[in-house]
């Protein structure tokens, strides 16, 4: 009877010890312009210029979508997007890319990149965009 004491006292102890929980979200990857090329992104993936709109229309990645990180636009239009799809993310020098990834991240989004800053992005011959005048 002793050592059955014993042995329900165990086991309800080592039931008792929580496990630690591990989150579904990723880790953001940060990727140089070859890299980026290398990664060969389709059209379902979601390339986001996060800088000013007025740096935007200086030139952007073909096919980027312009959402201000700065200008709040970012964290109101982050909730409305697919935390499934992959996300690259790109900015003058990759800090602004750096902290909305982190806002992905935080929000649970499972695919995300930032590819640096703009300048890196143009010499490594990625294709580029200018707005037009009207």
């Amino acid at each position: 009877m002793k050592y059955f004491a014993i042995l329900l006292l165990l086991a309800t102890m080592s039931c008792a010890t929580t496990q630690p929980q591990t989150t579904a979200t990723a880790d953001v990857q940060v990727l140089t312009p070859t890299e980026y090329k290398a990664q060969q992104p389709t059209r379902k993936d979601v390339l986001l210029d996060v800088r000013t709109p007025e740096e935007y229309a200086t030139g952007h990645l073909e096919n980027a979508r312009n959402v201000d990180y700065r200008g709040g636009a970012f964290a109101e239009e982050m909730k409305n997007w697919d935390k499934n799809k992959v996300y690259y993310l790109y900015c003058a020098s990759g800090n602004r890319s750096g902290k909305a990834a982190e806002l992905l991240k935080e929000a649970g989004f499972k695919h995300i990149y930032n590819i640096g800053g703009f300048p890196a992005l143009q010499e490594a011959n990625l294709p580029v965009e200018k707005e037009t005048q009207q």
